[in-house]
């Protein structure tokens, strides 16, 4: 009987369990509210999602929360699903593509709270469709408004850095504590020269005002001021435009024009409240840009910047000699 309680409600022909269960701690939300509101706005999320590559943040009752690549074995056969070679595991990895209402009501009731997508579709791999810089704040800073201005401030310098090149972004909350700006780019891009692009973007906002903004990969080198993160290329996923973030009170990744950007922070946006917000419209797609060609003397310039987490790996590697050297050797 208790059995038939729990899975006695179905969407899309997809049964539904526990969904008055907390989501986890902290949420102040059940799964109900989580499949609802995925389901509200699946029109929205999913041209993000589709013929993507798709890694989820699952949170199980009792259990640290974790990221799934692979699907499962009890994954349905009607979840399109696609096989790639993962270098770091050494192993085939089969990621779901969610592709449709159905699948992502399924995610949905797996309690899959965040939808992270490769940059590049499935039928276009490895070419990407848009380039991504990622804002994070000092964490100094914190969490909280403070740090999220700061994190705006340095999105107007990408914009600006996107301007004067002749290529416009589009501006979202990450969800957590940050920002993203999208920028489509022709499906033919190479993903080494969109990589490239990305570090040159990012060199020049933080060289339009050094103050506020800074392309140093080692935490510790970064002075109090946000981090331009270039390094979301190749393979990298991203957190999907309105998906929520398994955070207190479940922040959603939200759209932002980019004259309201400094009226906003994260927590306006919660998987209670934004499918209201949004009504009819569906601000990312009308926000996002046509694809565009990336300029030639950018990716040029991209190309003589050392990749960021190459640089740190070196310089880490050479710290811990210096500090080796400077350290005397204990004494017997």
């Amino acid at each position: 009987m208790n059995a038939a309680k729990k899975s006695a409600e179905s969407l899309d022909g997809v049964p539904l369990t526990n969904l008055d269960a907390p989501l986890f701690d902290g949420a102040d939300a059940t799964k109900r509210d989580l499949v609802s509101y995925l389901d509200a706005v699946s029109e929205r999320i999913l041209p993000g999602l589709r013929d993507r590559p798709l890694s989820v943040m699952r949170v199980r009752p009792g259990q640290a929360p974790f990221m799934q690549k692979n699907v499962p074995k009890y994954t349905p056969d009607w979840v399109a699903t696609m096989a790639m070679w993962a270098e770091a595991s050494h192993r085939e990895v089969r990621y779901a593509l969610c592709d449709d209402r159905r699948t992502l009501i399924w995610f949905a009731n797996q309690r899959a709270v965040e939808y992270h997508a490769t940059l590049f579709r499935a039928s276009s791999m490895p070419h990407p469709a848009h380039l991504v810089l990622d804002l994070d704040p000092p964490e100094e800073a914190g969490a909280g408004t403070a740090g999220f201005r700061h994190a705006m401030d340095a999105a107007k310098l990408v914009r600006q850095a996107l301007a004067d090149l002749g290529l416009t972004g589009a501006l979202k909350t990450s969800g957590a504590k940050g920002v993203h700006v999208f920028v489509p780019v022709e499906e033919t891009t190479e993903p080494d020269d969109a990589a490239a692009a990305t570090r040159a973007i990012a060199a020049r906002a933080a060289r339009l005002d050094p103050d506020i903004a800074t392309t140093a990969y080692i935490k510790a080198d970064r002075d109090d001021k946000v981090f331009v993160d270039s390094t979301r290329a190749h393979g990298a996923t991203v957190i999907a435009a309105y998906s929520p973030r398994l955070r207190p009170g479940v922040p959603v990744s939200f759209p932002v024009a980019w004259e309201d950007a400094d009226d906003v922070v994260p927590r306006d946006f919660t998987i209670r409240n934004a499918a209201g917000l949004l009504g009819d419209r569906d601000p990312w797609a009308a926000a996002l840009p046509e694809p565009q060609p990336l300029p030639a003397d950018l990716v040029a310039e991209g190309h003589e910047i050392p990749v960021a987490r190459v640089v740190a790996m070196h310089e880490g590697k050479r710290r811990k000699r210096a500090a080796e050297k400077a350290s005397p050797p204990p004494r017997d």
